[in-house]
């Protein structure tokens, strides 16, 4: 028998993503808020892996999990070069500031 179950992996998963959706809405600073979104996309991955572990669904939630760190991983990339961006434009990272849009 396993000494950590799917209720107990369940609970991290949910502790990690609702504090990375805590993170996201508390932040001002723009790479406070993409860390929150690592944290919320890693929380879902959690659950997934242990989907995958404790029920029949085989390699499903391992594949769907490396999509997701794949998605997680093009997402940083491109947010950081916004971020670069932005920061070239205000001279800050709050998001506050950029209020307008220019193309």
């Amino acid at each position: 028998m396993d000494a950590i179950g799917l209720n107990n992996v369940l609970a991290i998963g949910a502790v990690l993503f609702v504090c990375g959706v805590i993170c996201m809405t508390t932040k001002r600073n723009g790479i406070g808020v993409l860390m929150g979104v690592e944290l919320v996309l890693n929380g879902a991955n959690l659950n997934f892996v242990a989907f995958a572990r404790y029920s029949s669904m085989g390699l499903d939630g391992h594949v769907i999990s490396l999509f997701v760190i794949v998605l997680a991983a093009a997402e940083a990339a491109v947010a950081l070069a916004i971020a670069l961006n932005f920061y070239n434009n205000h001279l800050t990272i709050d998001v506050d500031r950029g209020d307008e849009l220019r193309g």
